[in-house]
């Protein structure tokens, strides 16, 4: 690899962490050429592409960002086989992982990963990591409780305005 493009790369790198605020590391290094490919095929199916980089080309992307970021905490990640899994929802690599690794499976082994600022590092925050909640879960969290105040009110105010009702007409019959 020439200078050029080494640097080529580095700066299409930088790109993919500016245009990213989620990515894992992971080592994926010991699967056959057949489970690379499903694994990849589920990452695609759930909008995620993995990468793989050398870990130099990486860092020196990642040293080019904002220090405020906290891009150094991974650094640590970016040694042996490394694979970069670019996503727009926080939790769908680790899900990912989580399924395609079953009850048996010990590949791909999560680094770490990057989740808007913050570091999750080591295979054990896989659990963790699949259990966060999308921007998208959290909304509808949000709206099914301002949702449910407003339900009760007009549930009230429906059962209430028939009871009205309903004891006019039984006074009307009675004056009858």
């Amino acid at each position: 690899m020439t200078k050029t493009d080494k640097a080529a790369a580095i700066e299409a790198l930088k790109e993919r962490f500016e245009n990213n605020e989620f990515f894992y590391i992971a080592d994926a290094s010991t699967l056959t050429a057949e489970k690379t490919t499903e694994l990849r095929g589920k990452l695609f199916e759930k909008g995620i592409s993995m990468q793989v980089v050398k870990n130099t080309l990486a860092r020196k992307a990642l040293e080019q960002m904002p220090e405020e970021g906290n891009y150094a905490a991974v650094f640590g990640a970016l040694k042996g086989p490394t694979a970069l899994l670019f996503t727009e929802v926080a939790n769908a690599p680790a899900k990912v992982i989580k399924e395609f690794r079953g009850e048996d499976g010990e590949r791909p082994i999560l680094k770490a990963a990057y989740i808007a600022s913050a570091v999750y590092a080591g295979d054990d925050q896989l659990a963790t990591l699949a259990k966060l909640k999308s921007r998208e879960e959290m909304l509808s969290d949000v709206l099914t409780l301002l949702e449910s105040p407003m339900k009760n009110l007009l549930g009230s105010l429906n059962s209430g305005g028939g009871k009205i009702a309903g004891i006019l007409k039984a006074l009307e019959e009675r004056e009858a």
